[in-house]
């Protein structure tokens, strides 16, 4: 593997410990690798913060992106029980895998529709149950 600033350890590609298992991983900022992957994941249901990572470039970085594709691994157990919002959470990894969505999400349009078609989700499920 290539050194340098884009290089990455090949452990790092590996998904995290779970908490149970992760008692002697290093902390940052008093935080597992697993606790600030688990937050970023489930930030990512968030399409404001879409548009906001899409309006700094984010979504078109390719080490960005490629980061994106590492985070599948919350897609399987035993990471899945872990999410808050699994089926926000994990539609909005499943779109940022498309390009055309991650160019399109710069739209602050398309991030106030879908905030909007979630609430009504969610107001429709709770009336529901």
């Amino acid at each position: 593997m290539e050194s340098g600033p884009m290089s990455v350890d090949s452990a790092a590609l590996d998904p995290p410990a779970l908490p149970a298992d992760g008692a002697n991983e290093p902390k940052y900022g008093g935080h597992s690798r697993f606790e600030l992957e688990l937050e970023f994941v489930q930030s990512l249901a968030n399409p404001q913060y879409l548009n906001y990572l899409a309006s700094r470039k984010f979504l078109s970085n390719p080490a960005f992106v490629a980061y994106l594709d590492y985070l599948q691994y919350w897609t399987r157990p035993p990471y899945l029980k872990y999410l808050t919002f699994p089926t926000a959470t994990l539609k909005m990894l499943e779109l940022l895998q498309q390009e055309k969505f991650r160019q399109d999400i710069i739209s602050p349009d398309l991030a106030h529709a879908m905030m909007l078609e979630w609430m009504k989700t969610a107001v429709e499920w709770h009336r529901e149950g």
